[in-house]
């Protein structure tokens, strides 16, 4: 089992200011868990330490049951089992596609090491490509080329570190889906850090939102999304509708938006912050119960979809509403404005 366990971990720099505070995860063995934050938030401390690059203070990280980091054990990065994905590849450019792949190989025979690269090669969808040089492959496939040469010595553990960040919005999602791929055909537990919502969504199994150098809340994608722990996850990780409410009856609460269901019972409280996700409002042209009315103030269309932002009186902000589909409003028109689902409450 390859369960990866950090608990506890504090880590402050020189300058006296401490990023990480009592850091807390669990990843199961077999697992993509992405770990999500804004800049300076303590995720690529944590990787580092992870590692093995960088020493916590207090705390501890523990690997398939083996303690790597604790008071008085620091193992050193090349006895962790532990590949890595740096941001940009870090390919060596003197050597072929097939000697960076077999690099870690050290100890396994001519037959080994051959049998190896190439069931590597195959998994990234690069068979054919050994003999190149790194200058001669695109930056896609210098990012498979270094996913192969981590996967090849069989690790405990997988670490990438933003490694899309280099890549343009084209070729993200490919090379994304062919990551994913790989480590699930192998088994791998793996942990990416990045700062991009959508890419944590879209790819990881966990997600872990670190804020403060705490993990702030760690879920499914879905989970984390449909049930933030409080507003400001829910913003983070994704476009959100926040209103003030007041609970009435029958698990509901009252808003700018009319009279809400609630997804779950607000547990006595009678004030708060009502959860909505922009697809859940929808535009119409009747005027009926549970239908209020606003001014458009904005469209903006992505293809897939637009966002269309509506004033509504009680509510300072325009509301920003997911429409998929022909556009039939413009700025300045009248609408309304219908709530669909159930929506979140935080105190």
């Amino acid at each position: 089992m390859n369960e990866l366990h950090v608990e506890g971990l504090t880590k402050s720099y020189e300058e006296g200011e401490l990023i990480l505070r009592g850091l807390e995860l669990i990843v199961p063995s077999g697992t993509l868990a992405a770990v999500l934050g804004p800049s300076g938030c303590g995720k690529t401390t944590m990787l580092r330490i992870v590692a093995g690059f960088l020493r916590a203070d207090t705390g501890t990280v523990r690997l398939g049951g083996r303690l790597l980091n604790g008071p008085g054990v620091h193992v050193p990065p090349e006895r962790r089992r532990i590949g890595i994905v740096p941001q940009e590849g870090a390919l060596f450019p003197h050597l072929s596609v097939a000697r960076n792949v077999a690099f870690g190989l050290t100890g396994a025979d001519r037959c080994e090491r051959r049998r190896t690269k190439d069931e590597m090669l195959e998994l990234v969808g690069l068979t054919g490509y050994g003999d190149r040089m790194p200058h001669e492959l695109s930056g896609g496939q210098q990012q498979r080329v270094a996913l192969a040469r981590a996967l090849a010595p069989r690790p405990q553990l997988v670490l990438l570190d933003e490694p899309f960040n280099a890549l343009d919005s084209a070729l993200r999602a490919g090379v994304r889906a062919d990551v994913r791929s790989a480590l699930r055909a192998t088994g791998a537990t793996a942990v990416l850090v990045t700062h991009d919502q959508q890419e944590a969504l879209s790819t990881a199994d966990l997600v872990a939102v670190v804020r403060d150098g705490r993990v702030a809340q760690c879920a499914t994608p879905q989970d984390l999304y449909r049930r933030p722990a409080d507003p400001w996850i829910a913003g983070f990780v994704g476009d959100a509708v926040l209103l003030p409410g007041t609970v009435g009856a029958d698990n509901t609460a009252r808003t700018a938006l009319g009279t809400v269901t609630l997804a779950a019972p607000p547990g006595g409280l009678r004030a708060g912050t009502v959860l909505l996700r922009p697809e859940q409002l929808r535009l119409t042209d009747e005027d009926s119960v549970g239908v209020v009315r606003g001014t458009v103030t904005d469209v903006s269309y992505y293809g897939h979809d637009a966002m269309v932002t509506v004033a509504v009186d009680g509510h300072d902000t325009p509301i920003g509403i997911r429409v998929a589909g022909p556009i039939r409003v413009r700025p300045g028109e009248e609408t309304g404005v219908r709530v669909e689902g159930e929506a979140g409450f935080h105190p």
